[in-house]
C-alpha cells in the first residue's frame, strides 16, 4: 500500500514582479503522472504560495494534487519542475529527502 504523505508540498516564491500563473504547471520531471497545473491565480512579488500532496491550505494559495498517496520519494532525490504556460521551465529544483523544493520564480 503506497503511502500516503499529505502533508508533503513544493514551495514556491515570486522573486520578481507580479505573476499570473493561469496554466503553469508544477512536476516531477522523471515521473508524467504528478502533474498541477495552476489555475488562474496572481502571485504578487515577494509572496510564496505551496502546493501540498494532498491538503489545503488557504495562508498559502489553497493549492493541492490532490493525491491519496505520496508524490515525492523519500529515499531519493525528485526534481521538482515550474513550467509557465508556454512550456518553458521557469524553475527546477531538487527534492531533497528530507527538505522540500523551493521553485522560485
Amino acid at each position: 500500500m503506497p503511502r500516503s504523505e499529505a502533508d508533503e508540498y513544493v514551495e514556491i516564491a515570486n522573486s520578481g514582479g507580479a505573476q499570473n500563473l493561469a496554466g503553469w504547471v508544477l512536476k516531477d520531471r522523471d515521473d508524467r503522472n504528478q502533474e498541477f497545473t495552476f489555475p488562474a491565480y496572481s502571485l504578487g512579488p515577494g509572496e510564496v504560495i505551496r502546493v501540498y500532496t494532498n491538503q489545503v491550505h488557504s495562508r498559502w494559495g489553497g493549492f493541492s494534487f490532490g493525491s491519496g498517496s505520496s508524490l515525492w520519494n523519500n529515499t531519493e532525490a525528485d526534481v521538482a519542475v515550474l513550467n509557465d504556460a508556454g512550456g518553458r521551465v521557469v524553475s527546477e529544483t531538487t527534492y531533497d529527502t528530507g527538505n522540500p523544493p523551493g521553485c522560485g520564480r
